[in-house]
């Protein structure tokens, strides 16, 4: 295979000289494409605003503003011959500079001719645009009409400069602090792969030989891929261009091929420029899904999405609902394991009354005291880890569920009801916060704390201020699946203490 870094062409400067602009658009994409090398140097996503508050700005994978610049282009390198690289110009077949695709429309294509008289050689490279979609078709042809053989390779790149700083500002509700923003590969080898920005040049430059598989930008919720056809050998590569501000460089080259006088041969590749849409991604190509990321958690977080979240918002058609029948599923399916918890509980509580009386008789001496604790819940059946199993499940759910708020684009920017018009986003009102720490409280006080001194109690009596002020600040919808979580769970909690007959200022029996 050709040396990725070194025999396809040099990426141009951010402030190269555009060949005439072409704006083609669909239901879904507003995209520009320089005529020069046929590179896209601007997309808007039409579904997604940066902002709820402000719709008409709209979220851009590719621009040619040095500031955010950001282009997908593609060539093809002569090694007998000439052919067009990514700097070469190109001509529209019509003479036009603007194409919509029309109601009704299932797809577009943009056809760009360049030639070469001198040696008979043709490249027609037609953009194919389909509704709905966010995978733009790449065909190429490649004409001889000359007297000897054309020998090269093609190849296709991703290139950008640094992310805004002001889009990376740190803190734990931000997720764009934390997200990965980089460059991923895949190969069927070796499958998936990714390297920050940050580390391009300390971990080096990368060339990798791969049959098929993809290259990409990632950055939170969005990514653009290039998606050679088939299974053609394929050589991968990371680079740093430019002084003072970076650019960041992955390209993909191809096998040489040849093509004979007379003759034709077309090549194929797809450019993912969208978002990060899981069934979506999964038809383009074998490992474009593992560009989500869903943390250490993404053995949890995956089968939830796609067999429990995704499901129950098909069925409601709202993801505020999901997650609430999501924790109604988690529920139910832990019944058995939240009973046998809150069941301890009660007889936690029920023999508490001579706890107390064990804490009097032996005073300072906690070691006999801790001895005689023991002996009654041996005694009485009483198992006081029996409560930490629920709450070892509901933990990794609720790391999970954060996840997939802040990485699941389906979810961005999604309402609930009312004053909730985005589940990714803290609640304007602290109503959730407010009420999920009424929850917690009440819980806390359900919640039988044996052999505590006063200073511990004060302590488990602070730990729901300090964990509901603190959730304030997280996702609504994170908010959301606490809050129902803990409501659901004080019911189930005061229906066994019930039917238990622990009441307060009683010593009732030990259930058995």
């Amino acid at each position: 295979l050709p040396d990725a870094a070194t025999d396809a062409p040099a990426a141009p400067a951010a402030t190269a000289a555009t060949g005439g602009l072409v704006r083609v658009r669909t239901d879904v994409l507003d995209l520009r494409i320089d005529l020069r090398g046929g590179t896209l140097v601007g997309a808007e996503l039409l579904d997604y605003p940066v902002t709820k508050d402000q719709p008409e700005r709209k979220v851009r994978l590719f621009d040619a503003d040095p500031a955010r610049f950001s282009v997908a282009q593609s060539g093809l390198v002569a090694t007998t011959g000439t052919a067009p690289s990514h700097e070469a110009l190109f001509r529209t077949e019509d003479g036009r500079n603007d194409y919509s695709l029309a109601d009704g429309q299932a797809s577009l294509e943009l056809p760009l001719l360049w030639t070469d008289p001198a040696t008979g050689m043709t490249v027609r490279k037609t953009f194919v645009f389909d509704r709905g979609s966010y995978a733009l078709r790449l065909r190429e042809e490649i004409r001889n009409e000359g007297a000897s053989a054309w020998r090269g390779y093609g190849y296709q790149q991703l290139q950008r400069v640094p992310p805004p700083a002001a889009s990376r500002t740190s803190g734990l509700t931000n997720p764009e602090a934390y997200s990965f923003v980089g460059a991923a590969w895949y190969s069927p080898e070796d499958k998936f792969d990714k390297r920050k920005f940050a580390d391009f040049a300390e971990d080096g430059p990368l060339n990798k030989d791969a049959t098929g598989g993809w290259i990409a930008l990632l950055q939170h919720h969005f990514l653009v891929a290039w998606v050679p056809s088939g299974a053609e050998p394929q050589r991968f590569s990371l680079a740093t261009l430019g002084e003072g501000t970076p650019r960041y460089l992955v390209r993909s080259v191809g096998a040489p091929f040849e093509v004979a006088p007379g003759t034709s041969t077309t090549r194929e590749a797809t450019l993912w420029v969208g978002p990060k849409l899981q069934e979506q991604l999964e038809a383009v190509a074998p490992g474009l899904k593992l560009t989500l990321d869903y943390g250490i958690f993404t053995f949890l977080a995956q089968p939830m999405f796609d067999y429990v979240l995704k499901p129950l918002h098909d069925l409601t058609g709202n993801w505020g609902w999901a997650i609430i029948l999501t924790v109604l599923a988690i529920k139910i399916a832990l019944y058995w394991l939240s009973a046998k918890q809150y069941r301890s509980f009660a007889k936690m509580r029920a023999i508490q009354p001579r706890i107390e009386a064990l804490k009097e008789r032996y005073g300072d001496d906690k070691q006999k005291f801790q001895m005689a604790m023991m002996e009654l819940y041996k005694k009485e059946k009483v198992n006081p880890a029996a409560g930490c199993l629920p709450i070892l499940v509901t933990i990794p759910v609720f790391i999970a569920l954060y996840w997939m708020l802040l990485e699941s684009v389906e979810m961005r920017q999604a309402p609930w009801i009312g004053w909730i018009q985005n589940l990714t986003a803290p609640d304007p009102y602290f109503i959730l916060p407010a009420i999920n720490l009424a929850v917690m409280y009440l819980t806390q006080k359900m919640t039988p704390t044996p052999g505590m001194d006063p200073m511990q109690k004060k302590m488990m009596t602070a730990m729901p201020l300090v964990f509901g002020v603190m959730m304030a600040f997280f996702p609504s919808g994170l908010v959301l699946y606490w809050c129902t979580n803990g409501i659901l769970g004080l019911l189930q909690q005061w229906i066994i203490t019930k039917r238990h007959g622990d009441k307060p200022g009683t010593t009732p029996a030990v259930a058995k």
